[in-house]
């Protein structure tokens, strides 16, 4: 897997880039900085690999332009060995951000083409999370609690049992809404049965499917 000299400028660019756009947590844009995203995307779009763009990735997927991932993953306040929980693997590039923060990462993913190749792939660039298909509207309760959340597709809701999977202090970043353009919306959960909702910038996601696929 080819990452060379070039790969390695244009990503320091990228990291100009995201900095000219307000995202200044340093372990994001350092974590951003390392790794090959061009190994994310289909290789119709490698010369385009380290724009501020979004491209598909197959069943109806896409990988979130890098601006997204870094502002998602800069509202989350990750530390080490946070136990985060990721609402939708996609191209596991999101992923990988959260692991080069040495979080301890639970992904779901809900289309099983992209699950077996992600879970297929990530190993390969030394990314090792926790794998699982099924439905990211009910998380893994098995699993919980989470001190963060992380939610990579649109809902129409915030689904109750992704609150009820957050540790009282966690975090959880999710769009929401039902059109083209949602909203980003960041919880925290205050109490057992009490969360503080800031509803922040416009975005544009893939919608959160509900069921496994066959």
């Amino acid at each position: 897997m080819d990452d060379n000299f070039r790969h390695q400028g244009l990503r320091l660019k990228l990291v100009e880039l995201l900095r000219e756009k307000d995202i200044n947590d340093q372990a994001v844009l350092a974590a951003i900085s390392k790794i090959p995203r061009h190994l994310f995307i289909d290789k119709a779009f490698l010369e385009f690999a380290y724009q501020d763009k979004a491209f598909p990735i197959g069943s109806g997927q896409t990988i979130s332009n890098p601006y997204t991932v870094a502002y998602q993953t800069s509202l989350l306040k990750i530390k080490p060995r946070d136990k985060i929980l990721e609402v939708g693997t996609g191209s596991g590039y999101q992923t990988a951000i959260l692991l080069e923060l040495k979080a301890q990462i639970y992904t779901i993913e809900r289309q099983k083409d992209l699950y077996y190749k992600t879970k297929n792939f990530l190993p390969k660039l030394g990314y090792h999370p926790m794998f699982f298909y099924g439905d990211g509207y009910k998380g893994l309760v098995n699993f919980a609690p989470f001190d963060k959340i992380i939610v990579t597709a649109a809902a129409p809701f915030i689904p109750d049992d992704l609150i009820n999977q957050l540790k009282i202090g966690g975090r959880m970043v999710i769009p929401v809404g039902d059109t083209d353009i949602q909203k980003m919306v960041l919880i925290t959960k205050t109490t057992e049965t009490d969360i503080e909702k800031n509803i922040l910038d416009d975005c544009s996601f893939v919608p959160l499917l509900r069921k496994k696929s066959q």
